[in-house]
């Protein structure tokens, strides 16, 4: 079965008479998407929620989505990145010794047999 055209660009009448035509139908997605020759159901699942949420009048607003291949995560100039892990490194060795100062404050309350504050 021929599936719909790549990256086809669908007018606002046409997702509304899609959308309106699958509501009153009550037609599922996919069923949709074979009766108008739409290649992907989630375009159709994204047309709904913008109708629901907008109105038909949502189909006019221009939407560009780029779906990010790879990893997302931004590059932090060298620099920031070294003070940060430095910092990192620095406040895991606090931590470290307030712990141990801890312990031993508790040590010294337990041989004199005082309860800790």
């Amino acid at each position: 079965m021929p599936k719909g055209i790549p990256n086809k660009r669908y007018t606002p009448e046409f997702k509304k008479l899609v959308i309106e035509t699958m509501l009153e139908e009550k037609l599922s997605y996919s069923e949709t998407a074979r009766r108008f020759d739409i290649s992907d159901h989630h375009s159709i699942q994204n047309w709904e929620r913008i109708y629901l949420t907008e109105g038909a009048e949502g189909f006019a607003v221009e939407r560009h989505v780029r779906k990010r291949k790879g990893n997302p995560k931004k590059q932090l100039p060298k620099q920031v990145e070294e003070d940060l892990l430095a910092e990192v490194q620095r406040l895991r060795a606090e931590n470290e010794y307030l712990k141990n100062l801890q312990a031993l404050v508790l040590e010294r309350a337990r041989r004199q047999g005082k309860k800790p504050r």
